[in-house]
């Protein structure tokens, strides 16, 4: 069968590229950047596709040309700048489902969410909902399956936040999250498949659950055991703190980065993600695995512990570089301004001192804003490390007496470099 994949990068998505493929599917993956996942897997034919702009039929047609099927795993958690849950979860999969019925095209599997017929209180389960809605009042043979929180062998999202928040000895807990029905990424990838094979069953809505129900706790307790770490002591935080820290992450949204820990995850965990997996067991054969089983299937390696802790460090890092260059370039045009212009003065520069100061106390700021902003993070560390060299080397050469200041003004060039390096290998999200 030729399968087009939406979201084929993601968590669920590339797995299901993958257990497609193993199958002798022929498949089209889709994501907004494709050029990693087509050198990883070169068996799949990949296209760069923003759905969110697909907005009516037509729009999809010539990406549909010579598809048997469709699997929609994307999704976005909320809004952030360029980004719509409502483009994405909504509008686009309406215009999919028209387009779907005008090519031909009979089976569509929808990946939604869980808990949407107990409520819709964000717009990341409200948007889901009317995409789901959207397929069900089609003529295709859809299929919609709602996965509780999915891990696996691969993190993003919530899934690596589990990993990072084991990492910590003391554990913060937010007091009345719901039950968690952990569902293993293997699970959905399968299930996916068996909707694609000849005679499954079709216009059909399951929920995707694990076996037991978890609290929030019970789940980072078991990922600090898989990855070989003593228990963890937990404290209560309050309400209050707990939405400052969410907000904290909301505002990184608007700034472009997808931070797992933001006003939706809050009001989602809150209700929890629980749901009955008979349904799905009795339809599909599947027995869905335990979070405990799912675990020892993949024994953490020193892999999965650097990643934990990097993960947990990677904002700090970034929050570090984009203030010391933001905070060094508003001393440089404030208050060390002279200082700046006597020491290029020291240097032999003359009357290109001052102008010099202020260019480089600009270059500074504008760094580190361009860090703050996720979509010129890349580009502003390395400007970063770059000026951080030559800084160096042009101190090196008309003020070497710096290598001997007691504060180390040059000396301490290089630990700022490292971590310029750091926060570059670990920039991307997946």
């Amino acid at each position: 069968m030729r399968v087009g994949v939406l979201g084929a990068t993601g968590l669920i998505g590339s797995t299901v590229v993958a257990r497609l493929l193993a199958e002798g599917h022929q498949v089209r993956g889709w994501a907004r950047r494709t050029a990693t996942a087509a050198r990883s897997q070169p068996a799949a034919e990949w296209n760069d596709l923003d759905i969110s702009r697909l907005a009516k039929a037509q729009d999809w047609r010539p990406h549909l040309a010579g598809l048997d099927a469709v699997v929609n795993c994307a999704g976005l958690l909320q809004d952030a700048p360029g980004e719509s849950v409502e483009a994405v979860h909504a509008t686009a999969v309406a215009a999919l489902a028209l387009a779907c019925e005008q090519a031909g095209i009979r089976r569509v599997v929808q990946v939604s969410a869980i808990g949407l017929d107990d409520g819709t209180p964000t717009a990341f389960s409200r948007t889901k909902q009317v995409g789901d809605t959207a397929l069900m009042v089609s003529r295709l043979e859809w299929v919609v399956l709602r996965p509780s929180v999915v891990v696996g062998r691969r993190a993003y999202g919530g899934s690596a936040l589990f990993r990072a928040l084991a990492t910590l000895p003391v554990l913060p807990v937010v007091k009345g999250t719901g039950p968690l029905d952990i569902v293993a990424l293997d699970d959905v990838a399968s299930t996916v498949a068996f909707f694609l094979r000849p005679g499954a069953p079709g216009r059909v809505v399951l929920d995707l659950a694990g076996p037991e129900h978890l609290s929030f706790v019970d789940v980072i307790r078991a990922y600090r055991a898989w990855l070989g770490w003593p228990p963890a002591r937990t404290v209560s935080i309050s309400g209050t703190l707990a939405g400052l820290a969410f907000r904290l992450g909301d505002a990184a949204g608007l700034l472009g980065w997808r931070p797992p820990v933001r006003s939706t995850i809050l009001t989602e965990i809150r209700r929890g993600a629980a749901g009955d997996p008979q349904a799905w067991q009795t339809t599909t054969g599947i027995v869905p695995q335990s979070l405990a089983a799912t675990l020892s299937a993949e024994p953490a390696g020193v892999q999965e512990r650097w990643f934990a802790v990097l993960y947990l460090l990677k904002p700090v890092v970034l929050v570090a570089l984009s203030l010391f260059w933001i905070v060094t370039g508003l001393i440089s045009l404030g208050p060390a301004a002279s200082a700046g212009e006597a020491f290029l003065q020291e240097a032999g520069t003359g009357p290109l001192a001052l102008p010099l100061a202020l260019a480089g106390a600009l270059a500074d700021l504008s760094i580190g804003l361009g860090i703050a902003w996720r979509r010129t993070s890349r580009l502003a560390l390395l400007g970063g490390a770059g000026l951080s060299v030559l800084y160096a080397l042009a101190a090196t050469a008309l003020v070497p007496r710096l290598w001997l200041d007691p504060l180390g003004p040059l000396v301490k060039i290089l630990p700022v470099l490292v971590l310029h390096l750091q926060a570059l290998a670990t920039l991307r999200d997946r």
